[in-house]
């Protein structure tokens, strides 16, 4: 009302000041004894005048104009967000400028290292590096960990053991990789590190494992004690669907951060990547006691000749989890066609790296800072291999020569 009344009032005045000024030129005009210099000073009072009466006619609007603004910015920083189903008498409102932010969980490690144990050659059959000493990490993987907020220390497995081990100590997490050795000094560094990490868990430590593919192979011929339980089977470049083992219970696995149409369309879409020969019926699972005992059994797939397979294993007792798939993949190699990459099978790949990395996460290792830096996989580059042919984009080598 008052913003108003200003408003109608400079109307009011401008309106009569603009009378008043008009009747008084058609005065002077009228008067044929006035002077010239009477007449200029006249003219230059009206529009004296008539200037400063339009200028209050625009003041007024405009200091009002400025008020209306203040007090939008006033108010915008007094709002609130209020999420579905929050009322401010649960005291979760989030304001919009400048409110204190949720302290983050302070028995959580932000900064988690995973340790990648690389693998003999050079990633190309030796079209890349000579070294018979040579091994790698695929960079997919790094990726893959990265993406889910950590970083990388590459366990090479070659290595001095007090060396190896040092690294080890430096880690929250461990992945093992794909790939085909299974015999010599690469089984006995990777049983040597997964006999560690056991140790890691039961001393209280929360230490996961994630292993991919050879080491979901490595893993089965470890825990059953079995050097020949490795079967045959056509899954070799093509993606697939998970079948899920009934009943399912996702809860504390790789699955638990799964929307639910992600889940089914795991069981319906070919969002997981196969590239092996080698794998587990869920016959032979089931018939080891040792196997049955630490796994418990998640998925199963079926390959190119309808001969199922164990896909995927949670450990019991410890934050080991084991895929015979690729979950890497989908979002980071590009060599096959086969490979899926929509949107839904980089959702897979996300879904799983993030399981793995909340895990570590949850570990109780806080390594000195400058022996982390030291050893990072970022002390060392990528090379490009994808014009190599078939195979990885890029790896990282370690040349022993």
């Amino acid at each position: 009302m008052h913003a108003r009344f200003l408003c109608n009032s400079s109307a009011d005045n401008y309106s009569d000041n603009l009378n008043e000024a008009e009747t008084s030129h058609l005065n002077s005009s009228s008067s044929s004894s006035s002077s010239s210099a009477a007449s200029s000073s006249s003219s230059a009072a009206l529009n004296s005048r008539y200037t400063e009466v339009v200028m209050n006619y625009l003041w007024v609007p405009l200091l009002i104009s400025l008020t209306n603004c203040l007090n939008s910015v006033k108010a915008a920083a007094d709002q609130t967000i209020q999420l579905p189903g929050e009322d401010e008498s649960n005291g979760v409102v989030r304001s919009v400028g400048g409110g204190s932010c949720i302290a983050p969980d302070s028995s959580l490690y932000y900064r988690p290292v995973i340790g990648i144990l690389t693998h003999p050659g050079d990633g190309a059959s030796g079209r890349l590096n000579n070294d018979k000493n040579a091994s790698y990490i695929a960079a997919s993987y790094v990726k893959f960990v990265e993406s889910a907020g950590a970083r990388v220390i590459p366990l090479i497995y070659n290595e001095p053991q007090d060396i190896l081990y040092e690294k080890l100590n430096l880690v929250n997490g461990v992945l093992f990789t794909g790939g085909w050795a299974k015999t010599g000094l690469y089984r006995e560094v990777v049983e040597g590190i997964f006999q560690r990490v056991l140790k890691r868990n039961d001393a209280g430590d929360h230490f996961p494992l994630l292993a991919i593919c050879l080491g979901f192979e490595l893993l089965s011929m470890i825990i059953s004690k079995d050097s020949n339980i490795l079967e045959k089977f056509s899954a070799q470049d093509h993606a697939s669907t998970l079948q899920f083992i009934k009943p399912t219970n996702i809860e504390g696995t790789v699955f638990q951060r799964f929307p639910p149409e992600l889940l089914q369309k795991l069981t319906t879409d070919c969002l997981a990547m196969q590239n092996h020969q080698y794998g587990v019926s869920p016959e032979t699972f089931q018939q080891n006691s040792a196997l049955c005992s630490f796994f418990r059994v998640l998925t199963t797939c079926t390959d190119e000749d309808n001969q199922e397979y164990v896909s995927t294993v949670q450990a019991r007792d410890y934050p080991i989890t084991a895929v015979q798939w690729h979950p890497e993949k989908n979002a980071f190699e590009w060599g096959y066609p086969t490979i899926p990459h929509s949107e839904d099978a980089i959702q897979v790949t996300q879904h799983v790296a993030n399981y793995f990395i909340s895990e570590t996460r949850k570990s109780l290792n806080r390594p000195p800072t400058r022996k982390i830096l030291d050893n990072l996989i970022y002390n060392y580059n990528p090379t490009y291999c994808g014009k190599a042919g078939r195979g990885y984009d890029e790896v990282y080598i370690f040349s022993r020569l």
